[in-house]
């Protein structure tokens, strides 16, 4: 009860344009300058700054694939979740007052449109886990698509929605909640991403016991032949001017 209650106060002060159906094309925002930071945090995820404005999607409680990860409690002025689920949407501890979104639609906030497509959870058409919600904006002047948990194949619809993503956070581990990697390869060649950041894959955080994703390199495997850049740190810069052209993998560190 206490997350939900968080959940409609801390959603309540955002000014939003909900838009009821997804036909209409993903339109881009002001902020065109500058670079952005992308910070991964664990799991599915990760802190975007630039343009003045942070945004944090996915926070997580330590339990699980993410039982040794440290909890993501950052400050920022949004917080876009996928899901309900405890590894995608706990926000309770998270400093500050910040503005949420977690349903489908079209939202608008700090002069950044952010467009939350429905895709199911699982691979029953959501009747396990619910509806996943892959989240898309522009920041910076970069075009973001992080697809959450997603666990069912990108429709044609969802694809011309989509357009080609600069950057793409897609889920490559498995398990009953998310696309394996297979399936992370198949969604990649639907949208065609400049630059892919895999997520949802088992690290040394998971619990043994109580973790049933793969790890990354099952998903390289799969992916042979795909330049794959290795970063030394959870965090890169990115910039409209530097990024690839043909589709790179960019892997960042977790520093347990």
């Amino acid at each position: 009860m206490k997350r939900r209650q968080l959940m409609g106060y801390a959603g309540a002060g955002l000014v939003t344009t909900l838009v009821t159906s997804l036909g209409s094309h993903f339109q881009a925002n002001a902020q065109s300058s500058g670079s952005l930071s992308v910070q991964w945090l664990g799991h599915t995820c990760f802190l975007f700054t630039g343009g003045g404005t942070k945004i944090l999607v996915n926070p997580f409680r330590t339990i699980g694939c993410t039982a040794k990860y440290r909890p993501p409690k950052v400050a920022a002025d949004l917080v876009l979740i996928s899901s309900q689920l405890l590894d995608e949407g706990a926000v309770e501890d998270l400093p500050g007052n910040p503005k949420l979104i977690y349903e489908p639609g079209v939202y608008e906030f700090q002069g950044i449109k952010f467009e939350g497509i429905a895709i199911p959870h699982d691979r029953k058409g959501g009747k396990q886990f619910g509806t996943n919600v892959a989240w898309q904006w522009q920041q910076a002047g970069i075009k973001i698509l992080h697809l959450g948990g997603a666990a069912a194949p990108i429709t044609i619809e969802q694809k011309i929605l989509i357009g080609r993503p600069d950057v793409a956070l897609v889920p490559v581990g498995g398990g009953a909640k998310a696309y394996n990697a297979e399936e992370a390869k198949q969604a990649i060649q639907t949208i065609n991403p400049k630059l892919i950041i895999p997520t949802h894959y088992r690290t040394q955080a998971a619990d043994e016991a109580n973790c049933d994703i793969s790890p990354l390199e099952n998903f390289l495997t799969v992916m042979s032949g795909m330049t794959v850049r290795r970063s030394n740190s959870d965090t890169i810069s990115l910039s409209p001017g530097n990024l690839p052209e043909n589709g790179v993998i960019q892997v960042l560190s977790y520093k347990f």
